[in-house]
């Protein structure tokens, strides 16, 4: 496939036009014309794109790219010798950002409420792009069963913010994968019973408290992985490309 035909099928799925975003989607290195091989992984750490090297890829296709808003311009130091590696190497680099995050089959969202049997209602924000989503489980569980569900759907355990009344059902459930904390307000507003984020911020431990809500911080890494997980297995399926996720190990 050329690298342009992939951009097309991605940015055709994706939609990024729609999107006000910190960093470009699509291509944001280009190197060999014709894709056969592809790498997905969540960010293009160096160790990501040493895998891909020795993997013989064609492209790299994560979720956290480059070319932040705000970030140092020159590209020198750990993104010097990045991109150096990716050209020498003629690696093609993919990313899309809040567009695989909000996707509403193939998200980060959609995706953790997936692996966590959550109902998909709507989105906090009040619209079909919202980053950050509400929804209802099966049945009410504990918070302390919701975190242990957690602990083994996502292989990590989270930090669990727990209201006074410790034996608040939940039920209803807000949540935004990656640095969604500050959506807690929101999911409050809406009257949710908790909220799923990736980070947590020191502020967000008093907000949970005080206005008696579970809150899980799940990691931004361990709930950003499917997204971009998912994205490669329909490429796949679907245009019948090689494709192979590779977790970087990411505490965070």
């Amino acid at each position: 496939m050329n690298i342009l035909q992939l951009e097309k099928i991605l940015n055709e799925k994706l939609s990024p036009q729609l999107i006000k975003d910190y960093a470009p989607n699509g291509l944001q290195v280009e190197g060999k014309p014709t894709i056969k091989r592809i790498v997905t992984g969540v960010t293009a750490s160096q160790a990501l794109i040493d895998k891909a090297v020795e993997l013989n890829a064609d492209a790299l296709l994560v979720h956290h790219g480059y070319f932040w808003k705000g970030e140092p311009e020159p590209i020198r130091g750990m993104k010097g010798q990045r991109i150096r590696t990716l050209i020498k190497n003629d690696l093609n680099l993919f990313g899309y950002h809040l567009p695989l995050d909000i996707h509403p089959q193939l998200g980060n969202n959609a995706q953790l409420a997936r692996l966590l049997d959550i109902q998909v209602e709507g989105g906090l924000e009040g619209h079909p792009q919202s980053v950050a989503m509400y929804g209802r489980l099966a049945q009410p569980i504990t918070g302390a069963e919701l975190s242990a569900k957690i602990n083994r759907v996502l292989n990590r355990a989270p930090l669990h913010i727990a209201p006074d009344n410790v034996d608040k059902l939940i039920e209803t459930i807000g949540w935004c994968t990656g640095g969604g904390q500050d959506y807690i307000e929101l999911a409050v507003k809406h009257g949710l019973d908790a909220f799923i984020s990736g980070e947590i911020s020191e502020r967000t431990t008093y907000s949970a408290r005080e206005q008696a809500i579970h809150y899980f911080a799940a990691g931004h890494h361990a709930t950003e992985r499917y997204g971009v997980k998912a994205l490669g297995e329909w490429l796949a399926s679907e245009h019948g490309l090689e494709v192979e996720f590779i977790d970087i190990d990411n505490p965070v």
